[in-house]
């Protein structure tokens, strides 16, 4: 989800005008569709704020005296208003933030009962929560796990001490490893541990030992980022003022082959260019994202798609609360898409898929384009019709999906400027 910076002031977004924006959302979003439906729901508190964390999260010093118990009230009200709607039942929920554990077992089983009395959920649905290992226990996954909640991402980063000091993380090395452990024995089958890698002072060492720490605690899926140092961030600072030295890109590539190759002999398959999962194992929200799906989001500044529309909503969690008060969905932001937005966004999350996009949605103009990059050995024809990034493509990623757009860009600029 998109964020602000969390020194920024609450919105002061007048009530009329979140009532204006909600009316301008598409009657078409009450409609009924077979395609996957999903719900993001994000929680705006942490505990401390990371140095390199630029989401749209609170400390309590930040929060201005909002309050899980606040927030949890606002998004009943949200969830029903936004239930009214869209009349799909909800295949996946994710839980994100900020750090959802904060609210403990109580707090998470109260928004899955809200979810089911509002949207409903489909038979077989997938319920995810993201958790801070230090802000778990035993009981708070068996808690969770009666609830309803089927999976578990928990904030690993890394097995190094150094590097989670860099990072400013709370957590110990050891405490994500064994929280997938009390994961996995609260009955838990799915259970993703999150690493970032790249970080300032990480040695390859340092890499080599948090995957065999991974692989150690047997867990069937595993995201992978490398660093980005956001604008605004405490990171950020300190690599402006030469504390610590930038991400380097060859180190990135570096370290991305390295965790690749290990999670692949683990029986780790990547199926995005950032996630690896044994079969079974895949996150059916995100692949509802990266297959340009539909989904709401719920919470202070989280972001929904839905058909031809973008909308986001307002970012503090008191303007939040305080618009839901009078009655009207938080909406901040609409966009209407083009066909040539969504045509886009099809391209640039399809092709970090395994699966690949259908080549016909490709436009002609880039045929040349595409056809380098199979010569080269970066995309490949798995089977007809279908265009997807190899085992080499995948470092290239963004690369190779900007040429092909801007090749597809210059041809209707041509055909435009002859006309």
């Amino acid at each position: 989800m998109h964020s602000q910076s969390p020194s920024s002031p609450p919105s002061s977004l007048p009530i009329a005008s979140a009532r204006q924006l909600s009316s301008q959302l598409s009657t078409q979003l009450t409609c009924e569709s077979s395609a996957p439906f999903g719900l993001y729901i994000h929680v705006p508190f942490c505990a401390t704020r990371c140095g390199y964390c630029d989401f749209n999260t609170y400390t309590p010093r930040e929060a201005g005296g909002a309050n899980p118990e606040g927030y949890l009230d606002a998004l009943d009200v949200e969830l029903d208003l936004a239930a009214q709607r869209v009349n799909r039942r909800a295949d996946t929920v994710f839980i994100g933030g900020g750090t959802p554990s904060l609210l403990g077992a109580d707090g998470l089983s109260r928004i899955l009962t809200t979810v089911r009395n509002t949207f409903g959920l489909a038979d077989g649905a997938e319920v995810t929560t993201e958790s801070n290992p230090e802000s778990t226990s035993p009981e708070f996954f068996a808690g969770l796990r009666e609830a309803g909640y089927t999976r578990i991402s928990l904030g690993m980063q890394s097995a190094s001490h150094e590097v989670l000091q860099v990072l400013e993380r709370a957590h110990t090395p050891g405490r994500a490893f064994a929280a997938a452990r009390e994961a996995r024995q609260a009955g838990f089958e799915h259970v993703n541990l999150d690493m970032i890698y790249a970080t300032p002072t990480e040695t390859d060492d340092d890499v080599a030992r948090t995957l065999d720490r991974v692989i150690e605690a047997d867990v069937d899926h595993v995201s992978a980022y490398s660093l980005i140092v956001e604008d605004g961030t405490a990171m950020a600072r300190k690599v402006r003022r030469g504390e610590i030295p930038s991400p380097q890109e060859d180190v990135m590539a570096t370290r991305y082959e390295m965790i690749a190759q290990r999670l692949a002999e683990a029986g780790l398959e990547w199926y995005e260019v950032s996630n690896w999962a044994r079969p079974g194992g895949e996150c059916q929200h995100n692949l509802i994202y990266w297959r340009d799906g539909d989904w709401w989001g719920a919470g202070p500044g989280a972001h929904s798609h839905l058909g031809m529309q973008r909308f986001s909503n307002v970012k503090h969690p008191n303007r939040y609360s305080a618009v839901l008060a009078d009655g009207e969905l938080p909406i901040s932001q609409v966009e209407d898409l083009t066909p040539a937005d969504r045509h886009t966004e099809l391209l640039m999350l399809g092709l970090r898929l395994r699966e690949g996009i259908d080549y016909s949605a490709v436009g002609a103009g880039a045929a040349g384009v595409v056809q380098n990059f199979v010569d080269r050995g970066l995309l490949h024809f798995p089977q007809p019709g279908c265009l997807a990034l190899t085992d080499a493509g995948r470092l290239l990623a963004d690369g190779i999906i900007t040429d092909i757009l801007v090749a597809e860009d210059d041809t209707t600029a041509d055909r435009e400027a002859r006309s």
